[in-house]
């Protein structure tokens, strides 16, 4: 295949080889028969520690998708080894508009198999138990999406049959240049790195604005060094109501007209009228959310858990709640504070001893790949 190319796999399920029990079975693995003990369920908030093992384990946007989805879920003792996610509902890529939404189909993955497992049949075990769950559900066809590799094509047509159905560019997500706005308060790092995924193309942003509420923000500095526009626009306490400042803020959000908007460090809550305005916006959160909206506890991959850390100084926090984990979230924003549905999020282990300006500094760089991962989930579903 292109390079640039991705394709969507259909699954005939009436024909194809499938497995699928509804209790504990033995797989062999490694040319050795080794139980693993199964489940076939819908997401819930009890499975959050499966889902931070997928961040863990695999990063990007799999553990949001498999919590749209059912999964068959593979442990070994008490480490997860592998999973399979069907029948998603709710996802929102492009990809998924053509085939994906005929009736008959269902959708399978995202897929993965630790680093133990891979090459055994573990793999191929759940493959076909998530697609006969798919078939179990009533579906004739399975979608496999976004398949991006020769390898992967001959790894799905030698185990189910897959068939090439549908061809994407994957050139096409660069195309267009989205209006971006970007709102933020301090050193801008995060700010910084956008305007660097923008400048070499691997964003397909265009970078109108640069809003900051703090007169001495960096953030602003990093905007004129760019050449983008910078508005410093504080609210000034004694001489102006919340409400004006805020018609104020929207206004000069409003004049750039953006595809999207950025809160790359904003430290500002945003009122009812510019959400509902600007509902395509980004928060980035210095803390490892969990993906249900309304949950105020968060699992980290090892199995511990701590309150969800919401705010405006989630690292100190965490640090002083005693948390061994931290980590970095974007999501979309929503009327409640740091709770909008999770784009994106990755887990940061804390040492022993580490200061609050240490964990910050290795921090960032995992706040700048789940931006970016974030905003090109944003692009692929448009």
């Amino acid at each position: 295949m292109a390079a640039r190319e991705l394709v969507n796999l259909v699954v005939d399920l009436n024909n194809a080889p499938l497995d699928y029990t509804r209790g504990p079975f033995e797989w062999a693995v490694l040319g050795r028969t080794r139980p693993f003990d199964t489940r076939a369920k819908r997401a819930t908030q009890d499975d959050n520690g499966f889902y931070a093992w997928i961040d863990h384990e695999f990063g990007g946007t799999w553990s949001s998708e498999a919590f749209a989805g059912k999964n068959i879920v593979a442990k070994r003792g008490s480490r997860f080894a592998g999973f399979a996610t069907y029948d998603s509902e709710g996802l929102k890529f492009s990809w998924l508009r053509g085939l994906g939404a005929q009736t008959g189909v269902g959708i399978f993955g995202p897929f993965g198999v630790s680093a133990e497992f891979r090459g055994s049949e573990l793999g191929p075990a759940l493959l076909r138990a998530a697609l006969g769950g798919l078939r179990g559900a009533g579906h004739a066809r399975a979608l496999i999406p976004a398949v991006g590799s020769d390898k992967l094509i001959e790894y799905y047509e030698k185990y189910v049959g897959a068939k090439v159905a549908e061809r994407f560019d994957r050139s096409g997500w660069h195309e267009k240049q989205w209006r971006t706005v970007v709102l933020a308060s301090g050193q801008g790092t995060n700010f910084q790195a956008i305007i660097d995924g923008a400048a070499s193309g691997a964003l397909p942003l265009t970078i109108t604005t640069l809003i900051s509420n703090n007169p001495n923000a960096f953030a602003l500095q990093r905007a004129r060094a760019a050449g983008i526009p910078a508005i410093s626009l504080p609210w000034k306490r004694g001489a102006q109501l919340r409400p004006d400042y805020d018609a104020q803020l929207s206004e000069e959000v409003r004049r750039a007209e953006p595809d999207l908007v950025l809160l790359l460090g904003w430290m500002h809550l945003l009122d009812d009228r510019f959400i509902a305005e600007f509902p395509e916006t980004i928060n980035i959160h210095p803390a490892f959310l969990p993906l249900a909206e309304g949950a105020n506890e968060v699992v980290f991959p090892d199995g511990s858990s701590a309150p969800a850390f919401r705010g405006a100084r989630a690292v100190r926090d965490a640090l002083a709640w005693g948390s061994r984990w931290t980590g970095a979230t974007a999501h979309r924003i929503t009327l409640h504070t740091d709770r909008g549905p999770v784009l994106v999020r990755k887990p940061l282990a804390i040492s022993a001893g580490e200061t609050e300006g240490g964990v910050l500094e290795r921090l960032h760089p995992i706040e700048h790949q789940v931006m970016r991962e974030a905003i090109m989930r944003w692009v692929f579903e448009r």
